[in-house]
């Protein structure tokens, strides 16, 4: 009789303790859920809807444009972050955003987010969302090494719209603020849509055409001052219809004539950029000053 006892006392007791260790494991994304909701709780955030796959998106700013549908084009910066600490993993450059259509928008350094679709989806054009990512549907316990994402972390991503649904036309809003915030005078071409300065009259007398030889000087920048390249020793030897870069206005200068030229991407690198030449960034206005000193024809 003791020994049946004994054998019934141990059953329960091991039942007992698996039912407690049972109670205190605790999933990751049992974990991740009951942060991001404390987080939306303790900040009053009323306007944030979840998705059932675990994430959240929040408008910020619906935008005055047309609502954007997947097969539009959309031109954007992103801002990756903490969700609790708000340490910065990554911002998308100051010379460049983001450009696709929104059907494809779902990548973010390296992963698939659908998160990213469904919050441009919400908005209109100029308008601006949020994303709240559970570790397990971002960079989950390995994190992401090279922006400096630590295991299982809440990630907060911004995503801000440009109300221009065309790169074209949004450099070209941009470089008419940057000459007016600069008290510039500029001409602008008709056929490529570059703008141009001149800054001294030349001195010669041949004309100057596509396939004519040229040695000049220049510095290459984007809009916020940044040099990526400059050669001022008249050893850059070019004609026209080699170049990347739209520098056909010097066909309206002669020798000796100092031009500023300011180019819109579409003209210049384009959605690639450039790994070669400064390592130009996709989607990036140029700004160039070009010496002209020497034409050969």
């Amino acid at each position: 009789m003791l020994k049946t006892i004994s054998s019934y006392t141990l059953v329960l007791l091991s039942l007992i303790i698996l039912n407690s260790c049972k109670k205190e494991y605790e999933s990751v994304q049992s974990i991740d859920d009951r942060k991001i909701e404390e987080y939306i709780a303790g900040n009053n955030i009323t306007n944030a809807i979840k998705d059932p796959s675990g994430f959240y998106y929040q408008v910020l700013s619906q935008g005055s444009g047309e609502p954007f549908k997947n097969s539009d084009s959309v031109l954007y910066k992103v801002t990756v972050k903490s969700l609790l600490n708000g340490t910065v993993y990554y911002n998308s450059p100051v010379n460049t955003n983001i450009g696709t259509y929104v059907g494809y928008s779902s990548s973010l350094l390296g992963l698939n987010v659908p998160g990213v679709r469904m919050a441009i989806g919400s908005l209109n054009s100029g308008g601006s969302a949020r994303v709240i990512l559970p570790s397990y549907l971002a960079f989950g316990k390995n994190g992401n090494t090279t922006n400096g994402v630590p295991s299982n972390e809440l990630i907060d991503v911004t995503i801000t719209t440009f109300p221009e649904k065309n790169q074209r036309l949004l450099d070209d809003r941009l470089i008419r603020e940057y000459i007016q915030s600069k008290g510039l005078t500029a001409l602008k071409d008709p056929l490529s849509g570059v703008y141009y300065i001149k800054v001294q009259d030349g001195t010669g007398t041949l004309p100057i055409d596509l396939s004519t030889t040229l040695k000049g000087n220049y510095t290459g920048r984007y809009l916020d001052g940044t040099v990526f390249e400059t050669n001022v020793d008249g050893s850059f030897s070019f004609t026209l219809e080699t170049l990347t870069a739209n520098w056909d206005v010097l066909t309206k200068f002669t020798q000796g004539a100092k031009v500023r030229i300011l180019i819109p991407s579409s003209e210049a690198y384009g959605t690639a950029g450039s790994g070669t030449v400064g390592g130009i960034l996709p989607n990036a206005i140029l700004d160039f000053d070009v010496e002209i000193v020497e034409v050969t024809n």
